[in-house]
Parts: C-alpha cells; sequence; structure tokens
C-alpha cells in the first residue's frame, strides 16, 4: 500500500483530522510517518522593524515566534501519532510558502502519500488565491488525501 506517509499538520482541526487518517493509514499498512508544519512570515514592515531593533537576546522577531510555535505543533502532533499506535514517526517544520514547501519536502523524503486538512490556519490569502489542499493537489503527482 503506502510505505512513507506525509501528514501536513497546523495545529488546526482540519490538521488534525488529517493526523488521525495518516495515523489510521500508517498503521494499517506498516508505512513510516513524516509530518510537517510549514511556517511564512508575510509581514514586510515586521521583518523591516526586527532588522532596525537593537539584537538584544530578549528582542525575538515574528519569524522566530513563529518558528518556535511551528515547533510545538510538530512535536505534539509526533506525540499524538505515537499515542495513536504509529512505530514510526518524525516531525520537521519548514519555513516557506505551504503549498510549494509541501510539495518539495514530500519529493524530498521519498514519501508515496500526502494526507492534509481540507481547511486550517491558513490566512485570508486562501480566499482569494485557493486553498493549500488545492494548490498541493496541482502541484503534486502523489496521490493527496484531503480530510
Amino acid at each position: 500500500m503506502f510505505t512513507s506517509i506525509l501528514a501536513a499538520y497546523d495545529g488546526s482541526k482540519g490538521g488534525y483530522a488529517a493526523l488521525e487518517k495518516a495515523a489510521e493509514l500508517a498503521k494499517l499498512s506498516g508505512a513510516d510517518l513524516t509530518v510537517l508544519t510549514c511556517y511564512r512570515h508575510h509581514s514586510m514592515l515586521e521583518a523591516s522593524l526586527s532588522m532596525v531593533r537593537g539584537a538584544r537576546e530578549t528582542d525575538r522577531n515574528l519569524d522566530d515566534i513563529m518558528r518556535q510555535v511551528s515547533r510545538e505543533a510538530a512535536e505534539e502532533a509526533k506525540a499524538r501519532a505515537q499515542e495513536m499506535g504509529v512505530g514510526k514517526v518524525s516531525a520537521f517544520i519548514k519555513n516557506g510558502p505551504s503549498a510549494r514547501t509541501i510539495v518539495a519536502f514530500a519529493g524530498e523524503r521519498g514519501c508515496d502519500l500526502i494526507v492534509l486538512g481540507s481547511r486550517g490556519l491558513g490566512s485570508s490569502e486562501g480566499y482569494l488565491l485557493g486553498s493549500v489542499s488545492h494548490k498541493v493537489t496541482s502541484l503534486t503527482d502523489l496521490p493527496v488525501l484531503v480530510v
């Protein structure tokens, strides 16, 4: 069936539903499960301000905060998948446009299935340009399960 499944996870209800389905499929097929959480910095103003501010140790820019939140979400998903009985689970975070990052990462890791939620924590940009799940299905030749 499948040997390597990628679950895109953002901490949303849809992301959790996708994680549950990916874990179920991984258990049934004996596949490895890889969890990927993506984050993307959108604010040029915040990026500019973070370069202007002093480099004190207590200062944290938005990228650092988003990276930390993503890391926590990925580790939470990994722990949940292990609780669901998946044998081999790994978790990663990546910075970049979600759909392209998911597709590229799946290719790099040799995944043979991508599982993701139909709606997540995406920005209002998704309403104008299309959802991440729609973009992923149009960018990859891999099977995609949208939960």
